[in-house]
């Protein structure tokens, strides 16, 4: 594919060249055909979103959440980690991580995953794209008919609070269902009980 691209800008200390949107916007095939992408790229109405290096909280919420998931979801689940979910042709966002019904083998050269196999969605909040966690991607994720939502947040110093949310599916609308501090308990998409102190002994 050959795109334009601006003059080399520096993006987190390296020198890359990052295309120009075309009329109308990048549409999700784009982003399997433009060459040299930064890691983690995602595409949300139609522009592309570059990743900031992810800080330690970050790294060690996802640390513990993917651990206990694959501890305790059922068989016909698989726990997904920064893979994008193609929503359309403009929307293609990448969850921290996902709850997917397991798919079909030839599905498994795919780089992104249909939003109607997602149970379940979470993203962790990082400041530097806090408005698109809070607020615009739970919108992308809600529209797409994905049941369930989590939003992780650094309450106190190294501690996570969890938002558990479950799809209001006649309004396409997450109602919040509950925080959950020290201890992590639901019953939807799975039964899952996750001890959330236990990130203290990554520090």
């Amino acid at each position: 594919m050959s795109v334009p691209v601006t003059d080399d800008p520096v993006v987190f200390g390296t020198r890359v060249s990052i295309p120009l949107p075309p009329q109308g916007g990048f549409t999700a095939e784009d982003l399997d055909r433009i060459p040299d992408l930064p890691p983690h790229t995602e595409l949300i109405d139609g522009s592309l979103v570059l990743v900031s290096p992810q800080q330690r909280f970050h790294m060690f919420v996802l640390k513990l959440l993917e651990q206990r998931l694959d501890a305790q979801i059922p068989q016909e689940l698989r726990t997904y980690r920064e893979m994008t979910v193609r929503i359309g042709e403009r929307q293609r966002p990448e969850p921290d991580l996902m709850l997917v019904r397991a798919e079909e083998r030839k599905a498994l050269h795919n780089t992104w995953v249909e939003p109607h196999v997602v149970e379940l969605v979470v993203e962790v909040v990082s400041p530097e794209s806090e408005v698109r966690d809070i607020e615009r991607k739970p919108q992308i994720y809600a529209e797409a008919g994905i049941p369930h939502f989590w939003l992780v947040e650094e309450e106190s110093e190294g501690e996570p609070v969890v938002h558990t949310y479950e799809l209001d599916p006649l309004n396409k609308v997450y109602a919040n269902l509950r925080s959950h501090r020290g201890r992590l308990g639901v019953t939807a998409p799975c039964a899952l009980d996750i001890d959330l102190t236990r990130i203290r002994r990554y520090y």
